[in-house]
């Protein structure tokens, strides 16, 4: 028959023992606090306000975008409801018309060949250039990486009128894509390469090992297992680089002026708000034309966009 034996107890318990008998409290760091006190009811009543307030200049363009133009001129457009006949779409249709005052639908198609190519190109070439800085060892390349990461600080402003002269005397571009497209570029690599190469280097280094084990070359590592992964982060620069482009007005008027054949929309409508400035009907036609691009990639992109911010911006 088998008998139960008291648990001896110790007189005198350890600090060890102590301290695991005590329960953990949980350490308070700023992160924890930031994330408390965004997700607290009252930021959130405080971002809804916010969000309401910037919405209403957009919302009352696109209502007046749509009113007749003697409505605009008689009345404000938040008593437009009161009228609903006032509501009309020649508005876009005089502001997309080939022969019309606007003439905006040529400017919008040139806004789309110079945009495409100027996403598109610092992205391929940032890419391959993060590849190179972050998984093939070569001399001097943390300090030429942290040389292409300290061109963020050159002005934008600085550079562009050598590069028109480059352009003009030298290469002979002009007024041409060829212009845009490479001042696009060369502004977009260093931010374009700092965010891809942060976000390859948190890959797990094994899975280029399996891959040299199998016979792959860094062609094959690079297009075949990196880039399907590099979605996320492509995805996010794309958008800032998307939108940038598209509403840019300063490098477009230095490299291409005003001349209709490559001109953005960006210079047609900045030219009908000098020259044109109470045909309102037509201005808030161009600017929400302009807009809408943007914002249909914006929203397409967006489950990207968080992800690849973070795992390309919080690790150096």
């Amino acid at each position: 028959m088998s008998t139960l034996e008291p648990v001896a107890v110790p007189d005198k318990i350890s600090p060890e023992m102590e301290q695991t008998a005590k329960p953990r409290r949980k350490k308070k760091t700023a992160a924890g606090d930031a994330a408390r006190a965004i997700s607290s009811p009252w930021a959130s009543v405080a971002a809804i306000v916010i969000a309401v307030l910037w919405t209403i200049p957009t919302i009352g363009l696109l209502v007046t975008s749509f009113r007749d133009q003697r409505a605009i001129n008689r009345s404000g457009w938040w008593t437009a409801f009161g009228d609903p006949g006032a509501f009309t779409l020649e508005n876009y249709r005089q502001a997309l018309a080939p022969g019309s005052s606007a003439g905006l639908g040529q400017y919008f198609i040139n806004t789309v060949v110079i945009t495409i190519p100027a996403v598109a190109l610092p992205l391929f070439l940032a890419s391959l250039a993060a590849y190179a800085f972050a998984w093939m060892p070569f001399p001097g390349r943390d300090a030429l990486f942290v040389a292409v990461f300290a061109l963020q600080i050159v002005p934008l402003q600085v550079a562009l009128i050598p590069l028109l002269d480059i352009y003009v005397n030298k290469l002979g571009f002009g007024a041409s894509y060829w212009s845009v497209w490479l001042s696009h570029t060369i502004f977009a690599l260093p931010l374009a390469i700092f965010l891809i190469h942060n976000f390859m280097r948190e890959l797990p280094a094994e899975l280029m090992e399996a891959a040299r084990v199998d016979g792959a070359g860094h062609v094959t590592i690079f297009f075949k297992i990196l880039l399907p992964l590099l979605t996320p982060a492509l995805a996010a620069f794309g958008i800032f680089q998307f939108l940038w482009v598209w509403n840019d007005l300063l490098v477009s008027l230095v490299f291409l002026g005003g001349t209709p054949d490559v001109a953005p929309i960006t210079v047609r409508v900045a030219e009908l708000s000098g020259s044109r400035g109470s045909a309102w009907y037509l201005l808030s036609a161009g600017a929400f034309i302009s807009m809408i691009v943007p914002v249909a990639v914006f929203l397409a992109l967006q489950r990207y966009f968080v992800r690849g911010l973070l795992a390309g911006g919080l690790k150096g």
